[in-house]
């Protein structure tokens, strides 16, 4: 059963008949949808600094330099 306010409008209710519960299931539908917006800009900004540190890579010879010392002290473990 709907109820109708003092303006004629329907009040819909949740599945219970319960507009509270309605008000529940609509804050939990929004807040996983906060979520989801929250995970994708995170996903965002960690690429932005995967670029960032690739393009920096890529212009240096910092990596080659850190490879060769640790195969290097492998091999001189190793031995």
């Amino acid at each position: 059963m709907n109820e109708h306010r003092s303006n004629g409008q329907r009040v819909s209710k949740g599945s219970d008949g319960c507009p509270r519960a309605r008000f529940f299931a609509e804050a939990a539908r929004n807040e996983a949808a906060q979520s989801t917006v929250e995970y994708a800009l995170v996903l965002l900004g960690a690429a932005a600094v995967a670029l960032l540190l690739v393009s920096w890579v890529t212009g240096t010879d910092v990596v080659g330099r850190l490879f060769d010392a640790v195969f290097s002290r492998i091999l001189g473990q190793a031995a």
